[in-house]
């Protein structure tokens, strides 16, 4: 992984847990439905962004390199099953 990319996952992270923690603090107090629901929708879109700069840092780096090194038919098996679990 790129350093730049991991750098920008950790703290992407770091940010997933203290909101996931909120989301459980919100629970344990009994906020009202729909703001709970409004934070897990944020989670969400978090977890969505981190996956986006994710797939971005492994196409710029290790699909380059697999390639390279002649391993296509597995880079692209790979990348197949990524897409077919985001499918689901």
């Amino acid at each position: 992984m790129l350093q730049d990319t991991k750098q920008d996952c950790l703290k992407r992270l770091n940010y997933i847990e203290g909101h996931l923690q909120g989301i459980r603090r919100m629970v344990d107090d009994d906020k009202y439905c729909v703001d709970v629901l409004k934070q897990t929708f944020a989670l969400r879109r978090a977890i969505e962004k981190l996956e986006q700069i994710m797939l971005n840092g492994h196409l710029h780096s290790c699909v380059i390199e697999g390639v390279r090194e002649g391993r296509e038919d597995q880079v692209l098996g790979e990348l197949l099953e990524l897409y077919s679990l985001n499918q689901k």
